[in-house]
């Protein structure tokens, strides 16, 4: 039976809904979600695929939700669009995703500019129209982005209450080349289940804390030991100041006792596993700013250490 597979990149300013869309394709929780802006911070991957009932031909679509798109003031801000980039480049189609009822403004044109060379078939999604004030504003709307760039596809959205995603996953289904599945149909991503539980972590962070501290922070997994009965994590959150320290401990260690708790409960869920978890706060002055510790965060190269250690 023929099939269509190919890798499908999603584009975007800050809290478009990027991570809430990729969540809503696959059907599971893989990227953290957060009101505030630049919660993802590396490509996430995910896999949706889809029966011959729901699209002309079986296929297999790859998702890659990126960082939003925003000019970087820091190592960690260029190492995000790095990832962006990346995330562009050989990708069969791309989805800038559009916050509808926000004006565009500068971060949205910089996403179209990045478009401007890519040979891959753009569709331009509008998100959150359950939001609008008025179906009467979606029209002038589309009219105004279709000015700026030939789109493969324009498709109304709402990733949270997953209206019109089944059009979307159609669309997108027939855009991609026929081509064998790239991985197997029981998988949905291809995140190692520590750098998961490290994102599950720093979700945590970011809804426990206050303003400012979510920024300053990210979380490293020491060690991840894996039983059929329990896993036991060590991880390491890491931010800038002592006094963000003394906030993300806590009084008597009750902040950091919270996020554990909360961040083993969704770690449980996702494993299928007894969960133990054990937390450490360490400052790191300016991490954002140093480049070889922005570098040392990517997963894939934790992965390369672990495996160079025989671990």
């Amino acid at each position: 039976m023929p099939s269509r597979s190919g890798f499908v990149c999603i584009l975007g300013r800050p809290n478009a809904g990027k991570s809430t869309l990729l969540n809503a394709l696959v059907g599971e929780k893989l990227a953290i979600i957060s009101p505030k802006p630049q919660t993802t911070r590396n490509r996430i991957l995910g896999i949706a695929n889809l029966p011959k009932a729901k699209a002309q031909d079986p296929a297999q679509i790859i998702l890659i939700d990126t960082p939003g798109v925003h000019k970087p003031d820091s190592s960690l801000g260029r190492k995000m669009l790095v990832e962006i980039r990346e995330a562009l480049e050989g990708c069969d189609a791309v989805l800038l995703l559009i916050d509808a009822p926000q004006k565009p403004d500068v971060r949205d044109e910089f996403a179209l500019r990045m478009l401007k060379d890519s040979k891959a078939k753009v569709f331009l999604v509008l998100n959150k129209i359950d939001l609008l004030k008025g179906k009467d504003k979606l029209l002038p709307l589309i009219e105004q982005y279709k000015n700026l760039h030939q789109f493969h596809e324009i498709v109304p959205i709402s990733a949270l209450r997953h209206d019109g995603l089944d059009i979307l996953l159609k669309q997108i289904a027939m855009a991609l080349p026929a081509a064998p599945p790239y991985f197997p149909e029981d998988q949905i991503t291809d995140q190692p289940a520590r750098f998961m539980a490290a994102e599950i972590i720093r979700e945590r962070v970011l809804i426990e804390t206050s303003e400012e501290i979510p920024y300053a922070t990210t979380v490293i997994v020491d060690s991840f030991d894996e039983t059929p009965k329990l896993t036991r994590i060590a991880a390491t959150i890491y931010c800038e100041r002592e006094g963000q320290k003394g906030i993300l401990i806590g009084k008597k260690g009750e902040m950091l006792k919270r996020i554990g708790t909360s961040a083993r409960l969704q770690i449980e869920k996702m494993l299928g596993t007894k969960v133990f978890i054990e937390l450490f706060v360490k400052v790191q002055p300016n991490w954002r700013q140093s480049r070889n510790f922005v570098e040392e965060l990517d997963w894939r190269r934790q992965l390369e250490h672990l495996t160079g250690a025989g671990q």
